[in-house]
């Protein structure tokens, strides 16, 4: 019997949950006992709610005794889902002093959880008072960024503070006015150290950095942090990718898993360190990252790699401009496989990487087909207006699309100067400028000024292209229908 009754006591255990649960009840009254929380307005028949529940679950665990999560089940609560305007699952808004301050937009995975919710959490920067409290809050797993001021009432302190309250949602900021602390890293007057997450330390590059302009303001700050948050080889996670983009940035894609392994987490990344070090050292740009495998599962299907099975990285190398490389040879421990791939990735003698399907044998239908490799011939030749068409196979809207986009191409068959085309926007590449976010969508790209396409916003209707192309074409569209039209006239004459 005590043997059931332990076993009942750890399946207890095992199901009991860190988040909250309000009810229309006792919404209001318990709101307003929290100083922040985040709240989970959902649905149990929700596919999005549910997998949301096992990171929302995560994160209320970690986050406990700092930020509160809660959830309501709008199917059993609807004054309170009504009050607060849900129309969608699952719905997160954060709540201050009871109050409504608007949507979480963070990420939704338990660590984007985390670090956004801290962030939000008490000041925008802490103020550290101890030797004890500056080593817990320096250990944590993200990066830290710490004012040390002699004087609490300077320019400089309220510059950082300034920094810290723009900067928050990015990163973490604390201050100290304590003598220890700034003697024990030999500060005087006024400095600024930004303190690397200690699960990423390495030999490669120091723990911290120190500011180093003469004058503290909140821009140079900002710039500081940017130029050294990552250090050489940053963890890209779901919570710091955006601070990533418009970079050159090469990334190694693996088992990345600092909370289960970190020590094979870090194993990787130091022999990418050890390869880019030699390579930032000549001044050569490139920002370098590792990340999880599965966490980017769609990056690295679009760089056609598998990284299915083996515990070696893929790698890939994504520029600002779009263009993609890939490293075919398996990574090699001795890290020679990532030195030859960089080396001819700087000598510019690399091909790019295009998602592509392949070019048609035949492409003399009304709609031409274009490809990822054949994109520069048909769109990109300077001597035709081309009305373009991003599509997926799978889009219902599209499918309705098709058959007018086709007659419209067939009254456009005998015009030397328009080019009627369509791209499966799924199966490869789209090129910059070109910014494809829904289906269908559609550019027209001007002979002469192909690197500005227009995206078409008109009706969807054959009239409703001919009118735009009329508007539109560097030349009068010779429109098929209308030829038949002028015969007619004339033989009647």
């Amino acid at each position: 019997m005590f043997k059931f009754l332990f076993l009942g006591l750890l399946a207890g255990t095992a199901w009991a949950s860190d988040v909250l649960e309000f009810t229309d009840d006792d919404f209001d009254s318990k709101i307003v006992d929290h100083e922040l929380i985040l709240v989970e307005f959902f649905a149990p028949w929700c596919g999005h709610c549910k997998r949301l529940a096992p990171e929302y679950e995560a994160a209320a665990t970690r986050l406990k005794g700092i930020v509160p999560l809660a959830k309501v089940d709008c199917t059993a609560n609807s004054n309170v889902c009504s009050k607060y305007g849900v129309s969608g699952y699952p719905t997160l808004k954060i709540f201050r002093d009871g109050e409504d301050s608007g949507g979480y937009d963070g990420p939704r995975t338990a660590d984007g959880i985390v670090s956004h919710l801290k962030k939000q959490a008490g000041p925008a920067s802490v103020e550290i008072k101890t030797v004890a409290e500056f080593e817990k809050y320096v250990g944590d797993r993200d990066a830290s960024v710490v004012g040390f001021f002699s004087d609490a009432s300077s320019s400089a302190q309220a510059e950082f503070l300034k920094s810290a309250s723009s900067l928050r949602e990015s990163y973490r900021f604390a201050h100290t006015n304590s003598e220890e602390l700034l003697k024990k890293h030999d500060i005087e007057g006024e400095g600024i150290i930004l303190f690397r997450p200690p699960r990423l330390s390495n030999k490669f590059e120091e723990s911290s950095v120190k500011f180093s302009e003469d004058k503290t303001t909140s821009g140079k700050i900002k710039k500081f942090i940017q130029e050294n948050i990552f250090g050489m080889c940053a963890h890209m996670t779901e919570d710091n990718k955006d601070q990533l983009k418009g970079k050159d940035l090469l990334v190694a894609y693996y088992d990345v898993d600092y909370e289960k392994n970190p020590k094979g987490s870090n194993y990787w990344r130091n022999r990418v360190m050890k390869v880019a070090k030699g390579f930032l050292d000549q001044g050569k740009k490139l920002t370098f990252a590792v990340a999880n495998k599965n966490s980017f599962s769609h990056d690295v299907s679009e760089l056609g790699l598998d990284a299915s099975s083996g515990e070696v990285p893929v790698v890939g190398i994504r520029t600002a401009k779009g263009d993609k490389y890939v490293m075919q040879e398996e990574f090699s421990r001795d890290g020679k496989a990532l030195e030859r791939f960089l080396q001819d990735y700087f000598d510019g003698t690399l091909k790019r990487y295009l998602k592509s399907e392949p070019i048609p044998e035949s492409n003399d239908g009304p709609v031409k087909v274009v490809v990822a490799e054949n994109f520069e011939d048909i769109v990109n030749d300077d001597s035709k207006d081309v009305l373009i068409e991003f599509y997926a196979p799978w889009c219902g809207h599209c499918k309705s699309l098709e058959p007018k986009y086709k007659e419209l191409g067939e009254k456009l068959m005998n015009d030397p100067n328009i080019v009627i085309a369509k791209m499966d926007a799924t199966a490869n590449d789209v090129p910059s400028p070109y910014e494809v976010r829904g289906f269908p969508t559609i550019f027209f790209s001007p002979a002469g000024k192909k690197q500005s396409p227009k995206k078409y916003e008109g009706g969807r209707e054959v009239s409703d292209f001919i009118s735009y192309l009329k508007k539109e074409a560097t030349n009068p569209p010779v429109v098929k229908e209308e030829e038949k039209k002028s015969k007619k006239k004339k033989s009647e004459l």
